[in-house]
């Protein structure tokens, strides 16, 4: 006997279909494994998934005996995922949860609770709401029929009403024995709840209703296989001839016959009034396919509904696919792709359209074509500069065009190729171009051509709330419009990540139909790549005297304050610091320039270096970091070098920004080093070591294994490779042991042979 069959069986067995929801799974299994009620287990089956849910599985499985993890060998589909958890539960009850789903506080309990006092029924039916991206939250429409009906056991084939509910199986909860005994099983193929729903609650004998909101249905955006095109939703088909084919069985149940028949048509029409279901070249095959089942299946003297329904019912009748279309049964469907073309085209000006534009956007695009931008067009940098250069050694025969601004071009290095914002070379490559790179979105203006691949490299990795998780914070969204947003979002083909929790964050906080390129943030390659020369070089430029140790002072912008508001008394803290210290201090970038922090600069009391060009340098210069919630920190963690984290105002920056984890929990992976609060407690924190002694060196080193997997020198080959080379097969990320990294100032001076520094 396995320790798994001598362990007494749980209440509750919640099974959870997983596949592609990165975004979205950790809350998912936070709602479960929350619950003040804690008999259950969890049987999470891993559908194949290809992106990084098998990572996060393994992570709570890891801390949580209760989460059992099974992992299919090729993808089945969320049939055969509950099947498999079905196989494997040993619960008293079956929880069906999808994993895009959570489940309230107190849900367990609750179910527990009325599953008793009513002996065990078959079934448990209980309420749910929705939730909208956009953040609101709507009712059910049978929470009234469930609070009436109160804790009366009834047989659902007597109770009509219960038939014509949303059919999900995630609503109800099931005796495992009653499940077993008649070989209830999930078929392949979509709208399988339907059929399960069905059949379970004609069979049932003892069912019961719950009148609190258990499930949050989450109505996403994009992404979930109800909400993909294609001809997968004609198994909605086969799933209907098989609940016929049961109720064939069941003569008892001619009675239920006309209300069943009702259902089914009534979702049919529901699946075919979806261009995000039925896509427009299958249409008239899907409403024939309709009419097949109708006629096969009307009850005698079926009488359709009333009103325009019941016109859509009798045109299914009549096979008659133009009377269809002239009652305008899909009355809001529109063609989005179309839709968005138009309005893209409304945004911008009238000259500029419909001149210029209009006609580069009716020539052919170049294939050997890439426009580049970086921070809203200002000099090239960061990602998408990496990407550059890179794809100028490998791709060599595709031509870059950079958008930079007018203010910025007498700052751009010879040799780039660059185009002004709305001058008549930039309407031609914007329309023109096969590969638009960007760090951050493209104006509003630009009309994606079909064929044309947007690569979003992102700039930073999220500590603070992005997308669409900003709709809770006002500080931080101020105004901004979720919808264009989201429609800048669906541009993008490809969303590089620099980590596991970014991937997580983008996939749910952009939903959209991008594919993650898990490759590692290419800025970040020099870290790993530069040598001592490099180091020392950088150190040289910005006048680091040998013998002082050099520390880059970044804090990030506040949402919550108009202007960059010195948080620190430089002056007092590089005196405090003695003479051995220099500080580097860079404000964000959009903060202007600092007239105290220039006067000080001036009376060499630091190094300003707010406006200088590359970052990468500046953290190769330095040996230490302080910032306080600056996406640097997780950059500058590829170096190994200590950061001190300076947060006098964390409490208020989550509740203005939100954060995604608790930078100042001390927990190995939460915090990179030292932590300090108070102007004092950093001078301390210098004075005394802590800054760079054991504790600081081993949380530094958890911080990198979470944030830095991927950063081995090759990022940027990745990206290139992926998404301007249209290659899939990329090279394999290198083991930490087998990674280099650039040598700290200290120790690139004794690889020179100097001394001194």
């Amino acid at each position: 006997m396995s320790p798994q069959e001598r362990t007494p069986a749980p209440r509750f067995s919640v099974i959870v279909p997983v596949f592609k929801v990165q975004g979205y799974l950790r809350e998912c299994l936070d709602s479960l494994l929350a619950q003040d009620f804690t008999d259950f287990e969890v049987i999470a089956v891993d559908d194949c998934s290809p992106d990084r849910s098998a990572d996060v599985l393994a992570e709570f499985a890891a801390r949580d005996p209760r989460v059992v993890v099974v992992r299919h060998d090729t993808n089945g589909g969320i049939g055969r995922a509950r099947n498999t958890g079905v196989a494997r539960a040993r619960g008293d009850y079956l929880f069906f949860l999808d994993s895009d789903d959570t489940i309230t506080a107190g849900t367990l309990r609750a179910v527990h609770d009325r599953l008793a006092l009513t002996e065990d029924p078959d079934v448990l039916i209980a309420d749910h709401t929705r939730t909208y991206w956009w953040g609101e939250t709507r009712a059910s429409a049978t929470g009234e029929l469930l609070a009436r009906t109160g804790t009366e056991v009834f047989r659902p084939a007597e109770r009509p009403e219960f038939l014509s509910m949303f059919a999900v199986v995630w609503n109800r909860v099931y005796r495992r024995d009653f499940f077993l005994a008649h070989d209830f099983a999930f078929t392949d193929g979509l709208y399988e709840d339907a059929l399960v729903v069905y059949t379970t609650m004609l069979t049932a004998e003892r069912a019961v209703c719950l009148d609190h909101v258990c499930v949050e249905y989450r109505q996403r955006r994009g992404g979930n296989s109800m909400q993909t095109p294609g001809r997968e939703h004609f198994t909605i088909f086969e799933q209907y001839q098989r609940l016929f084919d049961f109720l064939d069985t069941r003569p008892d149940l001619d009675g239920l016959r006309p209300l069943l028949f009702e259902r089914m048509v009534s979702h049919f029409l529901h699946t075919f009034a979806r261009e995000s279901r039925v896509r427009a070249q299958d249409r008239s095959e899907f409403f024939y396919r309709a009419t097949v089942l109708y006629r096969r299946h009307q009850p005698p003297g079926f009488v359709p509904p009333s009103g325009i329904k019941g016109a859509k019912f009798q045109a299914v009748d009549r096979g008659s696919y133009a009377a269809f279309q002239a009652l305008k049964l899909v009355n809001g469907t529109r063609l989005r792709g179309a839709d968005r073309l138009r309005r893209a085209k409304r945004s911008l000006g009238r000259q500029a359209y419909a001149g210029y534009y209009r006609l580069q956007l009716s020539r052919p695009i170049e294939e050997d074509l890439v426009v580049y931008s970086a921070y809203w067009n200002r000099t090239p940098a960061c990602n998408p500069l990496a990407v550059y250069e890179k794809a100028r050694e490998l791709a060599p025969h595709l031509r870059a065009v950079w958008v930079v601004r007018a203010a910025d071009v007498r700052n751009l290095p010879p040799g780039i190729d660059h185009v002004v914002p709305h001058s008549p070379r930039y309407w031609e490559v914007m329309a023109r171009a096969k590969y638009f790179v960007n760090n951050v979105n493209f104006a509003d203006h630009v009309v994606k051509r079909p064929g044309q691949v947007h690569v979003q490299t992102h700039h930073g990795t999220p500590l603070k709330r992005m997308g669409i998780d900003q709709q809770r914070y006002p500080a931080a969204a101020k105004g901004m419009n979720m919808e264009k947003l989201l429609t800048r979002a669906d541009r993008w083909d490809f969303s590089v990540s620099s980590n596991g929790h970014s991937s997580e964050q983008w996939d749910r906080v952009y939903p959209c139909a991008f594919a993650s390129v898990d490759a590692g943030y290419p800025r970040n390659d020099v870290y790993v790549t530069a040598d001592a020369r490099r180091v020392l070089a950088a150190r040289e430029r910005l006048g680091i005297a040998p013998g002082r140790t050099a520390v880059l002072y970044a804090p990030t912008a506040r949402d919550y304050q108009v202007g960059y508001v010195p948080r620190l008394d430089l002056a007092r803290v590089a005196r405090e610091l003695g003479p051995d210290v220099v500080l580097l201090v860079r404000t964000h970038y959009f903060y202007g320039r600092d007239p105290g922090l220039t006067e000080l600069a001036d009376r060499g009391a630091l190094i300003d270096v707010s406006r200088h060009p590359s970052v990468e340098e500046l953290c190769l210069a330095s040996d230490a970091l302080i910032t306080d919630y600056s996406s640097i920190m997780f950059d500058y963690a590829v170096l190994d070098r200590p950061i001190v984290t300076f947060a006098d105002d964390w409490e208020v920056y989550v509740r203005s920004r939100g954060v995604t984890f608790d930078l100042l929990s001390g927990e190995p992976g939460d915090t990179p080093g030292a932590v300090a609060t108070t102007e004092e407690e950093l001078i301390a924190t210098f004075r005394d070591g802590r800054w760079d002694d054991e504790r600081a060196t081993a949380l530094r080193a958890a911080f990198r294994e979470r944030f830095c997997p991927w950063d081995d020198g090759r990022a940027a080959e990745r990206v290139v490779r992926r998404t301007l080379l249209g290659q899939e097969a990329l090279p394999a990320v290198l083991p930490p042991s087998a990674r280099g990294v650039a040598p700290s100032p200290r120790k690139a001076a004794a690889e020179q042979g100097l001394s001194g520094v």
